[in-house]
């Protein structure tokens, strides 16, 4: 039935995927972020989005995107939860729309989140997880939540169970990089800074019922860097504490949920030390680096999903 199209507008990232049912492929670019800044206005995210969709698209098509096209989809908002709601997502879900009514082809929509979700199982060949309960970590540079996850229809409906009350992971990540006067987004420099290590010291963050606070272990990393603990050492600190906090809520979670398979998505997540220590310690599975940033081919294989079913 021909392949469909993904569009991702997310708050850092530009990207458009096809996906044919088995096979796939994503094309994206990082928005531009000044030097020392933490992030951008919605209306600059939007700004840029609106001008680089045809270009990503235009990559994506040189790279063989296969024809004819049978339907288009879009990620709408961050996640499916009522007053769910970011600007950005208004740019691919607009241009989608306009292209299903054009060509004559069903437009379907997501979340960022499921999205993540369905492109985490998708390259970590476990397509199977959609159809069935598991726990996800959605750890990026907004979110760090642990979700039971239930199929729902061609979707599948998340419910936060765990993950911090205050700052994400990814937050934290990029807080210590502007510290360390490293680029924005910091985390693949505080991934590479931090193998460079020699003190592997860490921070017990304190976990309850699969819930912790990164906002300690932020003031602890602001005093090494008043201390001049060097920049390794800091990189290493804040990632080892990080994972221990989302190992604990794990194996707390999984009390709750035994047996459960666990899913590990979002940019953080392609931290090489914490894929290691949660595949080792929880049976965790990963996508790929490159589809655990923020992308379009989990928007792309849920409209395939929900085009496939209909057409049955």
């Amino acid at each position: 039935m021909g392949c469909v199209l993904g569009l991702d507008t997310s708050n850092y990232t530009t990207s458009a995927a096809w996906f044919d049912g088995e096979t796939g492929e994503n094309a994206g670019k990082l928005l531009e972020v000044p030097q020392g800044s933490l992030g951008l206005r919605q209306s600059e995210a939007l700004f840029q989005h609106v001008k680089r969709l045809p270009e990503i698209v235009e990559r994506l098509n040189a790279l063989h995107l296969p024809s004819p096209l049978s339907a288009v989809g879009a990620s709408t908002r961050p996640r499916e939860v009522e007053g769910s709601y970011m600007p950005c997502f208004l740019a691919g879900e607009s241009q989608a729309r306009v292209l299903a009514t054009t060509m004559a082809i069903p437009f379907y929509p997501c979340s960022h989140q499921q999205g993540h979700i369905a492109a985490a199982a998708w390259s970590a060949g476990r397509m199977d997880l959609l159809d069935r309960p598991h726990l996800v970590w959605h750890l990026s540079g907004g979110t760090t939540e642990l979700l039971h996850v239930v199929p729902d229809g061609v979707l599948v409906k998340a419910t936060c169970i765990g993950g911090t009350t205050d700052i994400s992971a990814g937050q934290l990540i990029d807080r210590t990089g502007k510290r360390l006067g490293l680029a924005f987004p910091a985390g693949k420099a505080v991934d590479a800074l931090s193998r460079e290590a020699t003190h592997r010291d860490s921070f017990r963050v304190k976990v309850h019922d699969a819930s912790f606070s990164f906002s300690g272990l932020e003031n602890k990393m602001n005093a090494l860097a008043q201390q001049g603990t060097s920049p390794a050492d800091i990189c290493w600190f804040v990632l080892a504490s990080i994972i221990q906090g989302v190992e604990t809520a794990t194996r707390q979670a999984l009390e709750q949920y035994p047996g459960l398979p666990v899913l590990c998505a979002g940019g953080v997540a392609s931290n090489q030390l914490m894929r290691e220590r949660m595949t080792q310690h929880c049976g965790a599975v990963f996508a790929e680096p490159r589809y655990s940033t923020d992308n379009a081919m989990g928007t792309a294989i849920l409209t395939w999903r929900a085009h496939h079913l209909e057409r049955k």
